[in-house]
């Protein structure tokens, strides 16, 4: 392939990620307005986060295996027409659950084209130029990340908030055509048949799972529709786990988890992850119910968190060849316990906002971006590909606990700092609250709690975290790899 036909072959894979990494940040700018103009309450706020981490996180190994088998091209643009049809379902929805439907296929969608974007990169640069080719890639999806609250917030004071999935529509168009054009087909003929029930034990154990903790605030933990679906999602888990063991093409190597370093190191991603998504859902809230600012305030207001989380990362890869894994995620875990306690004790001023906000990015960014570029070092070359599969989905699946369970944490502890007489808009969310007359001040001040109940949570997690980090996780020189294979802007 000629370098000029690579580069524009790159900029196609650029474009389809770019569309991925906007829509990481740019939803949750918008769920105070969803609040209020489809009437969703915060467990129905959740599900439409949640659906698509789900799919996401369950489809993303088994993306890769079909790509091999039955084309990365084909598959490719296969999760950009379902991207594409996703956000248009999302952008004309008129209720929640054809907004959760929208987004649930979204997230089919992204499962498909995060992975075989990556898979076709070293297809078609040669080894010489593949490092810059992955740098180029990794910043593509990344710049979506700060961009995604700012774009968000400015769409939503000018337009309806279906405008958000709107601007998805051309860009997919244009990286519709450019695969299509540019892109050169590829697969792995050695590579064996897919992993369907394994596939469909994840989808479905961790949807179940998922369901049942979003679902507890308003049903009860101890009501048959809570503890029900928590128990056929436990056991639903344990049988993909049985399954993939003794899969002949498993979709999720196992093995790796023989590793001490490995599973430390996958535990410290998973949390971080769990963290980052569940402050991501509960900040723009706080920002505009309580703090009064409109949409495109609220998105310039959560950019010091995405800031942070870039500058942590940097600082993390350039630690990594000088101290261990363990050293530095028991850092970047600790740095992050901080801020969301610091966020639980500061003034609610927003210069102690912004401060603590950067403070748990920068956490973030310190712990993740060592715990995929090292432990995929540490990893023979024919393991690296499962191993970052792996860790992916074990991101997402993080993300997705973190908006169901600091969010249902939320939802009860602001139910519970309501005056009993509340009316039920006031009890669904603090969105509506404030435009119930009489119920602002009571709303504002039972999200405060709440909010700041989800951070000492969240905190104490992170703090309990880093202990065990730094006690258990062994300690493994990293020989930098050859070529950086994390992405940025998945932590999102």
């Amino acid at each position: 392939m000629m370098v000029t036909s690579r580069y524009w072959a790159l900029s196609a894979l650029v474009l389809s990620v770019l569309v991925i990494g906007l829509d990481a940040t740019v939803l949750n700018v918008a769920l105070p307005t969803l609040a209020v103009d489809l009437g969703a309450t915060t467990g129905e706020l959740q599900w439409i986060v949640d659906a698509y981490l789900v799919v996401f996180a369950a489809l993303l190994l088994p993306a890769g295996v079909f790509g091999d088998r039955f084309g990365r091209k084909k598959l490719l643009v296969a999760g950009l027409v379902a991207f594409g049809v996703a956000s248009a379902m999302a952008m004309l929805a008129d209720s929640t659950a054809w907004l959760i439907a929208g987004r649930a296929l979204m997230g089919a969608g992204a499962a498909l084209i995060t992975p075989l974007s990556t898979s076709i990169l070293p297809t078609i640069f040669p080894p010489a130029e593949r490092a810059r080719a992955i740098a180029v890639f990794t910043a593509g999806m990344a710049v979506g990340l700060p961009l995604g609250p700012i774009v968000g917030g400015y769409l939503l004071d000018h337009f309806w908030w279906g405008s958000i999935f709107l601007i998805n529509l051309p860009a997919v168009a244009i990286a519709l055509l450019a695969v299509v054009l540019l892109v050169p087909e590829s697969r792995d003929p050695q590579k064996k048949g897919a992993d369907v029930p394994g596939t469909l034990l994840s989808v479905t154990g961790l949807a179940a799972l998922v369901f049942g903790v979003i679902e507890a605030p308003v049903r009860g933990w101890g009501s048959p529709q809570v503890l029900g679906p928590i128990a056929a999602g436990l056991l639903l888990l344990l049988l993909f786990v049985r399954v993939e063991a003794r899969a002949k093409a498993p979709m999720m190597d196992l093995g790796l988890f023989r590793d001490r370093t490995f599973v430390w190191g996958a535990f410290g991603a998973t949390v971080v992850s769990l963290g980052m998504m569940g402050v991501l859902f509960v900040a723009p809230l706080y920002l505009q119910a309580v703090q009064g600012f409109d949409a495109m305030g609220t998105g310039l207001r959560i950019v010091p968190m995405v800031a942070g989380l870039m500058v942590g990362g940097l600082i993390g890869e350039r630690l990594i060849r000088r101290l261990s894994l363990r050293v530095i995620m028991g850092a970047g875990l600790a740095l992050l316990a901080s801020g969301l306690m610091a966020g639980a004790v500061l003034p609610g001023d927003y210069p102690y906002t912004a401060t603590w906000l950067a403070l748990t990015g920068a956490g973030v960014g310190l712990t993740m971006v060592p715990a995929m570029d090292g432990l995929l070092a540490l990893l023979p070359p024919d393991r690296t590909g499962m191993g970052n599969g792996v860790l992916q989905a074990l991101r997402q699946t993080g993300g997705a606990f973190g908006v169901a369970g600091l969010g249902s944490l939320l939802s009860s502890v602001y139910v519970h700092a309501l005056p009993p007489a509340a009316p039920a808009p006031v009890r669904d969310s603090v969105a509506t609250a404030v435009r119930v007359p009489g119920w602002a001040e009571a709303g504002r001040a039972a999200f405060a709690d709440a909010m700041d109940a989800v951070l000492w949570a969240c905190g104490g997690l992170m703090a309990l975290a880093a202990v065990l980090i730094v006690t258990f996780m062994r300690s493994a020189p990293v020989e930098p790899a050859g070529e950086s294979t994390h992405e940025l802007a998945g932590t999102a």
